[in-house]
C-alpha cells in the first residue's frame, strides 16, 4: 500500500470516529505509521485531507452512480422508478458492506450530512450534486405529473431516509420491541427501496 493510501486509510477511520473537531493530525499519522511532516507534506493542513479523504469514496459512490444509470437507460428507455432507485442506492450500500473503510466511511458520510457549516454543504455538493440531479431528472421524466421543484424535494427525503438506515439499523429494533431481528443486506435494500418508490409516487398535496 502506498503511503498516501496508508494515511487517507487512517484518516477515514479517525473521521469517521472522533469527528473533523476531534480528530487529531498525529493521532491519524501514529495510525499511518509516519510522521506528522509527511501527512502534511501529502495533504496539507487537516481540512484538505479531510476533504480528499470525503472525494475520495464519494467520487466512487458518484462515479457508480452515472455508471449505473447510463446502462439502465440505455437498456430501457422507460425504466420502473425501483430500477432507478435502487441504482441510486446500490453504490453506497455496497460500499457499507465492502469492509472497515467503507463502513468507516459511511459513518463520516453521516457526520458530514449532519454539518451546516458552508465548508462541508460545498463539499457535499461538489462531491454528489452531479449525480443526484442526473437521477432527478431521470425520476422525472418517469413521472411527469410531478414537478421537478417536488421530485427534489422528495430526493432530500430519500437522501435523509437512506442515511438513517445505513446509519442506524439498530434503531429498528429499539421501535419494535426486538421483533424485527437481523435483516439481510439484500433484504433491507428491497425493503427501502419499495419505501422511497412509494413515495417518490405518491400524489401531490
Amino acid at each position: 500500500m502506498e503511503l498516501r493510501d496508508a494515511i487517507l486509510d487512517a484518516a477515514e477511520e479517525i473521521f469517521s470516529d472522533a469527528g473533523y473537531s476531534g480528530a487529531k493530525v498525529r493521532d491519524i499519522s501514529a495510525a499511518a505509521g509516519v510522521n506528522q511532516a509527511l501527512v502534511r507534506y501529502y495533504f496539507g493542513a487537516k481540512q484538505d485531507l479531510f476533504d480528499e479523504v470525503v472525494r475520495r469514496r464519494g467520487a466512487a459512490i458518484s462515479g457508480a452512480r452515472h455508471v449505473l444509470l447510463d446502462q439502465l437507460l440505455a437498456a430501457e428507455a422507460s425504466p420502473t422508478v425501483e430500477k432507478i432507485v435502487r441504482n441510486y442506492l446500490k453504490p453506497q450500500w455496497d460500499m457499507k458492506y465492502s469492509g472497515p473503510g467503507g463502513a468507516a466511511f459511511v459513518r463520516l458520510q453521516a457526520r458530514l450530512h449532519a454539518e451546516l457549516e458552508e465548508h462541508a454543504l460545498r463539499l457535499r455538493s461538489e462531491v454528489y450534486d452531479a449525480s443526484v440531479k442526473r437521477y432527478i431528472a431521470a425520476l422525472c421524466d418517469v413521472l411527469p405529473d410531478i414537478p421537478k421543484e417536488v421530485m427534489s424535494l422528495r430526493m432530500a427525503f430519500l437522501v435523509g431516509t437512506y442515511m438513517f438506515m445505513l446509519n442506524d439499523l439498530g434503531r429498528l429494533n429499539d421501535l419494535t420491541n426486538g421483533q424485527i431481528g437481523e435483516v439481510g443486506k439484500d433484504a433491507m435494500l428491497d425493503h427501502l427501496t419499495a419505501f422511497l418508490s412509494a413515495g417518490l409516487r405518491a400524489p401531490l398535496p
